[in-house]
């Protein structure tokens, strides 16, 4: 079964070496601001970023730099009450 992922939109902080990190994602007519950037990591291919946002919840993406799309790979709901 080929695996599902979500094109998302992202508005990114480059940083004084130009790297690309994101401050919001665009998911449909939703925003979500990023309230910290846990993790980053390089593949051969993609750039990864795990995320927390403001909303609590949990989200990792990549960013494909030739094509420059970015995809939301997991998403992890903070539990509410």
């Amino acid at each position: 079964m080929p695996e599902k992922r979500l094109g998302i939109g992202v508005e990114c902080y480059a940083g004084h070496r130009g790297e690309q990190t994101p401050r919001t994602l665009i998911l449909g007519d939703r925003r979500v601001a990023v309230a910290e950037v846990v993790d980053t990591w390089l593949a051969p291919d993609y750039r990864y970023f795990k995320l927390k946002g403001k909303d609590g919840d949990t989200y990792l993406v990549r960013h494909d730099e030739r094509s420059s799309t970015w995809e939301l790979t997991m998403f992890r709901a903070e539990h509410r009450e």
